[in-house]
């Protein structure tokens, strides 16, 4: 059995370092057309071809360029009708030969739709229809019988993905765009959510005076939940904050809590953020300093919030 999953792993390794050769003109020439695409790129495909591309056109989707798939037996029963002039058409059929992708070819031709053959044979009918053709061709395919595809799919995978981050590099696609697709993962949320979407405001803010006796800060802190309090004048301008673990260490040296008032003891110049601020960065600054809460403040020092860490975890952003 080793020697059966190695010599799959040899075959497929070596139909993939073919590809580099592969790297060209036509390549070149495929991500400027897939670049200059007003529309969509329809990707159309059968059976396991069809499966590789539904993969790519989801890449494609997910960096930046619109793209969905396109069953051949269906486009020539009316879904060819989902395929505008403006859009470009990727066909993938290893032989090139494929019945149900060659019935829907003369129709895309009187469209005008710019059409991409991947293709393991470049004489095929399919590659003569096409605007460029990108080679998948193997020697042989993992399966010992040379039957089943396997090699090739791979190979078209992965040019798949060529195609798909080369064209996402010459947009200029970034995290943020990428996050914009992906808003319900980790990924989006970490880059997405900001301070001002995690951040408790108005009355759920933990705020005393400096005139505050301990006392009554102990309370604000365990009311409002944030381990912490803020201190603030009458203007809201933050002076500085007092955390539940500054009251412990505080039991350490002194016996009374008559007579303490939040200014003789509260932390001057905590650390602060700004609601921009994106949430990944507030916990990356609690992490770095050992803390489990930010004061929120504009320009300023106006308090705006609070953030916790355990708003931040909730929130999915690790």
């Amino acid at each position: 059995m080793k020697e059966a999953a190695r010599r799959v792993l040899d075959v497929e390794l070596e139909a993939l370092k073919r590809l580099y050769d592969r790297i060209d003109n036509r390549f070149f020439h495929a991500v400027t057309l897939l670049a200059s695409v007003k529309g969509s790129v329809v990707i159309t495909g059968m059976g396991k071809s069809g499966l590789v591309g539904r993969k790519i056109s989801a890449t494609l989707a997910s960096t930046g360029t619109p793209s969905f798939f396109l069953h051949p037996a269906e486009a020539s029963h009316g879904d060819l009708g989902m395929i505008r002039r403006e859009d470009l058409v990727i066909a993938i059929s290893n032989s090139g030969e494929t019945e149900e992708l060659i019935k829907i070819l003369p129709t895309l031709k009187r469209m005008g739709v710019p059409l991409i053959a991947i293709t393991g044979k470049k004489e095929s009918t399919l590659a003569r229809y096409s605007d460029e053709v990108l080679d998948i061709s193997v020697e042989k395919e993992a399966c010992p019988l040379n039957l089943a595809p396997t090699a090739s799919t791979t190979v078209t995978l992965v040019l798949g993905d060529m195609l798909a981050i080369t064209l996402l590099e010459e947009k200029g696609f970034k995290a943020e765009d990428f996050a914009l697709y992906h808003p319900g993962g980790a990924l989006g949320k970490k880059l997405l959510l900001t301070v001002a979407d995690l951040m408790v405001t108005g009355e759920a803010i933990p705020r005393v005076s400096p005139e505050t006796p301990l006392k009554e800060a102990i309370y604000e802190i365990s009311s409002k939940g944030k381990g912490m309090t803020t201190v603030a004048d009458d203007s809201g301008h933050l002076l500085g904050i007092f955390t539940d673990g500054d009251f412990k260490r505080f039991l350490q040296t002194h016996d009374s809590l008559n007579q303490i008032l939040m200014k003789d003891i509260m932390i001057r110049h905590p650390k602060t953020i700004t609601e921009d601020k994106l949430a990944a960065f507030a916990l990356k600054n609690m992490e770095d300093y050992n803390i489990t809460s930010l004061v929120v403040v504009d320009d300023s020092e106006h308090i705006e919030g609070v953030i916790h860490i355990h708003d931040i975890l909730k929130a999915g952003i690790l």
